[in-house]
């Protein structure tokens, strides 16, 4: 047997991707950005990191960074990078806060909510295609599920 094969004891714990509940939710949520980053980095300009942060804010402005992190479950390092990237292309506008010069409040420029205002609607028919397959009881099933796999998931990373 050459030294890079390895072979594996039939009793030994073993992971089919294929059937693998994480890794099967890891691929399909790529799938679905993908898809629907398609829209917007090519009409716009702008990284799937990007979009979260102007869809975030559109919906819940002004947010500190950190609130964004909370919010997208983003780290701060792709935070940064994507505000820091907005900002620079005018959609996103930066507020200190007067009392404490570290914290800072960020909030759609103009052309950061006419950007939003353009890709929510295809971002909701691409939601719609994707869900075609679907029936309503199937869907609310759905939500009802991944509701309760999204609450298990805080549930043990806040205990690791």
């Amino acid at each position: 047997m050459a030294d890079n094969e390895m072979t594996t004891n039939s009793e030994e714990p073993r992971v089919e991707l294929e059937s693998f509940i994480p890794y099967r939710l890891s691929v399909l949520s790529n799938f679905v950005s993908s898809s629907i980053a398609t829209i917007y980095s090519e009409r716009f300009n702008i990284s799937i990191m990007e979009w979260r942060v102007i869809a975030v804010l559109g919906n819940y402005q002004p947010l500190s960074a950190n609130e964004i992190c909370e919010r997208t479950n983003m780290d701060k390092v792709q935070v940064s990078r994507a505000v820091s990237s907005l900002t620079k292309s005018g959609r996103v506008l930066r507020k200190t806060d007067k009392k404490d010069r570290r914290k800072s409040q960020l909030r759609l420029a103009a052309k950061g909510m006419k950007v939003y205002q353009q890709i929510v609607p295809l971002a909701l028919e691409r939601e719609k295609k994707l869900l075609a397959p679907f029936n309503e009881n199937e869907i609310a099933e759905f939500d009802r599920l991944l509701s309760k796999l999204e609450t298990r998931a805080r549930e043990l990373c806040a205990t690791d």
